[in-house]
């Protein structure tokens, strides 16, 4: 049984270093960037919903990328207000069961199994933060993976 631990455990090491690869590569070209933070589970007829929805809309026409969670909510208002002027409008998903799934405004797509990396990405490309209501999930959630 320790065997198959100790083997799962240096497979785990390679798919933690994938993530970060590919989320370093698909985002080294991205330029200035804002994240924004905020609830899933605001509906499109919520002020938080329609502010974030401004907000990336003015910061894409101001030549920002927008990153968010990928989600619902303030996540997808987040996407589709920079993506609607056509600005880039990252998602940086991440994979749980019954959770959220890809909100269709994202440009750039990432799908993360490990939180920790993920964070990473917020961090890393992001000259900004904005964070709505609801918003610091991700900001203090820590995984078990």
């Amino acid at each position: 049984m320790i065997d198959d631990f100790k083997g799962d455990e240096s497979w785990r090491l390679f798919r933690i270093i994938a993530e970060f690869t590919e989320g370093i590569d698909a985002l080294s070209d991205l330029g200035f960037a804002i994240s924004i933070f905020g609830s899933a589970r605001v509906t499109s007829d919520n002020i938080y919903y329609e502010k974030a929805e401004q907000l990336a809309r003015r910061l894409a026409q101001e030549g920002f990328a927008t990153i968010t969670g990928g989600g619902p909510g303030i996540m997808e208002a987040g996407n589709k207000g920079a993506n609607e002027c056509m600005g880039k409008s990252v998602g940086l998903n991440i994979d749980l069961p019954m959770e959220q799934s890809p909100n269709p405004y994202q440009n750039i797509s990432l799908n993360y199994r490990y939180f920790f990396a993920r964070k990473v990405m917020f961090v890393k490309h992001s000259m900004g933060y904005v964070c709505m209501p609801g918003g610091l999930g991700p900001l203090m959630s820590s995984s078990k993976h």
